[in-house]
C-alpha cells in the first residue's frame, strides 16, 4: 500500500471505530479486552492518543519508571474516566489528520487500529471485518520492525501464509490462515488461533483456548 492509501485506511477504521464506542454498552466498556489487564474502555481511551507529543509521552515514561507496557496501560487507564461519547468524538477529530506520535511511521497507526478493533470487539462477540490489504501491510511492517512484537524471534522456525491476500514471512513449519488472523499472532494475541492450520500451529498447542494477547502494543 502507498502512504496515501495507508491514510485513507486509518481514517475509515477511526471513524468506524467511533461508531463501535458510541455502541458499546456500558457492560461491554467494562468487559475484558483481548489485551491482559486492559478493559475495552482501556483500549478505547488508548486509541485516542496516538497524536501524544514529546512532552506527554516523556512524562509518561517518567511516571511509568521507563516501562513501556505501563506507560501505554497507565496513560490509557487515566483517559478512560472521560464518557464513551468524548472518546468517540475525539477519534472522529483525529480523521483527515497525519500526525503520528513521535518517531513512528504511518503504518504504526495503522497496526493499532486494525488490532485493537479486534483486542476490543473479539471478546464481545462482535464482528468487525479486516481490510485485507491493509492487515498485510501491517503484518509485514511488525514482521520487520522488531520492538515491541518482536514477532521474528517469537515465531522463528515458523512460515506464516495468508490464505486471502499474498504475503508470507519466515520459514520452517507452515502456519496459514487469514492475514487478520496472522496479524493477531504475529502482535501477541492468541485470539485467532483456531482459525489457522498447518504444521507449525502445534508451537501454539498449550495457547488454544485462551482468551489473551500481550500489553506490547505500539502506541
Amino acid at each position: 500500500m502507498d502512504v496515501d492509501a495507508v491514510w485513507r485506511t486509518i481514517d475509515t477504521e477511526r471513524a468506524s471505530l467511533a461508531d463501535l464506542v458510541e455502541d458499546l454498552s456500558p457492560a461491554e466498556w467494562q468487559a475484558a479486552s483481548l489485551c491482559d489487564a486492559w478493559r475495552v474502555g482501556d483500549v478505547a481511551a488508548h486509541l485516542t492518543q496516538a497524536h501524544m507529543g514529546y512532552r506527554d509521552a516523556a512524562l509518561a515514561a517518567v511516571r511509568a519508571r521507563g516501562s513501556f507496557d505501563r506507560m501505554l496501560r497507565d496513560s490509557a487507564v487515566r483517559a478512560t474516566g472521560r464518557p464513551p461519547a468524548e472518546h468517540a468524538r475525539r477519534l472522529r477529530a483525529m480523521v483527515g489528520s497525519r500526525r503520528t506520535a513521535p518517531f513512528l511511521t504511518p503504518l504504526e497507526p495503522l497496526i493499532d487500529v486494525l488490532v485493537h478493533g479486534q483486542d476490543m470487539t473479539l471478546p464481545l462477540g462482535r464482528i468487525r471485518p479486516v481490510p485485507e490489504a491493509a492487515a498485510a501491510a501491517a503484518a509485514q511492517r511488525v514482521w520487520e520492525m522488531g520492538f515491541p512484537f518482536r514477532a521474528r524471534r517469537r515465531l522463528a522456525g515458523l512460515r506464516l501464509t495468508a490464505t486471502d491476500v499474498d504475503w508470507t514471512a519466515g520459514s520452517g513449519a507452515p502456519v496459514e490462515g487469514p492475514v487478520a488472523a496472522l496479524l493477531l499472532l504475529l502482535t501477541g494475541r492468541t485470539a485467532a488461533l483456531d482459525r489457522l492450520t498447518g504444521e507449525g500451529t502445534e508451537h501454539f498447542a498449550a495457547a488454544r483456548g485462551l482468551r489473551g494477547g500481550r500489553t506490547r502494543e505500539t502506541p
